[in-house]
């Protein structure tokens, strides 16, 4: 007697109830589908838990309806066939499956984007103004302050509302030279005007002199740089031959500077204040002649710190006796 074809399950139920090799003695060869191990291991996870969840004292194993009895290999094998009823026959009739896996194609690694050949960007300039020195006329002082009031050569005319020439008496005795217009200054269009101006007469009152009778007033810069800042070389460049030919066209006895900044750039050092003030320096014209300089401290500066103003007495005797 031939026993009749089994399938996988059923193979592995005929193991479990220890009749695998009584049965497979007249039965034909069985083809096992191979299993994937992703499948054996879910498979032993799935029938660990559901084993797991049986009642205390409970052998069933709960697979198909099929469960391990007493009774037999006869009952067990019943059993088999009453659960594989509906799915156990068409899966011999279809026989033994043919599982293969087909290896997943290799995912190519996306190529690097092909780089293109790098553009170098063209490099904005550097920012540079070019200076014009002015012509200076020989011997015109009216056309001189005309130059001044419409000069363009550096970037200060910007911003300006009035060039700041000078003012005073010419011919003068002395000339009192300051750093550059601030903002009163580039309002009105003369020098040393405001708080500043005030003391600045005081001063010169107090050696009998004045701005009307006795004394030019000019600056090194005519233009007022941007939030009072130190003018730059550039501007310095521009603006200095206006300052040299006042000086050649009022011949002064002597110069009187105020600031740090006028002195260092009429004097062409980069001394401090403390070094320049309380002697007397010589300042040489293209014709030949050498005028007295005093260096004292300019008047905002006086106004800030009121307790150096006793210097700046002792500046101006020395001004009002140097020859």
């Amino acid at each position: 007697m031939v026993a009749p074809r089994i399938n996988a399950l059923q193979k592995l139920w005929l193991r479990e109830i220890g009749i695998e090799k009584t049965w497979l003695q007249v039965a034909e060869p069985v083809v096992v589908p191979q299993a994937s191990t992703q499948a054996e291991s879910f498979h032993d996870e799935s029938t660990q838990a559901r084993g797991a969840n049986a009642p205390a004292g409970d052998d069933s194993v709960g697979v198909g309806g099929a469960a391990r009895t007493a009774d037999g290999p006869a009952a067990a094998l019943s059993a088999v066939r009453a659960a594989d009823a509906t799915k156990g026959e068409r899966a011999v009739a279809k026989g033994p499956l043919n599982v293969s896996v087909v290896p997943a194609a290799p995912v190519a690694a996306p190529r690097p984007p092909r780089s293109s050949p790098s553009i170098k960007q063209p490099q904005p300039a550097a920012e540079s103004r070019s200076v014009t020195e002015p012509v200076i006329p020989a011997t015109d002082f009216d056309a001189l302050r005309d130059q001044v009031q419409q000069c363009t050569s550096c970037g200060l005319c910007q911003g300006r509302r009035h060039a700041v020439f000078g003012m005073g008496a010419r011919p003068a005795r002395w000339m009192v030279v300051g750093e550059a217009p601030g903002e009163q200054e580039d309002r009105q269009g003369l020098p040393f005007v405001g708080r500043s101006g005030q003391l600045l007469d005081a001063m010169l009152s107090a050696v009998g002199m004045s701005r009307e009778k006795d004394v030019f007033i000019a600056n090194v810069i005519k233009c007022r740089p941007p939030g009072n800042r130190n003018p730059k070389p550039e501007e310095i460049a521009a603006c200095s031959p206006y300052l040299k030919r006042q000086i050649e066209l009022i011949q002064p006895e002597r110069i009187l500077v105020l600031g740090r900044f006028a002195a260092q750039t009429l004097l062409g050092t980069d001394a401090t204040i403390g070094n320049l003030r309380g002697r007397q320096h010589a300042l040489t014209t293209d014709d030949g002649r050498s005028i007295p300089v005093i260096v004292s401290y300019h008047p905002a500066y006086l106004l800030r710190s009121p307790t150096e103003k006793a210097r700046a007495w002792q500046d101006l005797r020395l001004a009002a006796t140097s020859g």
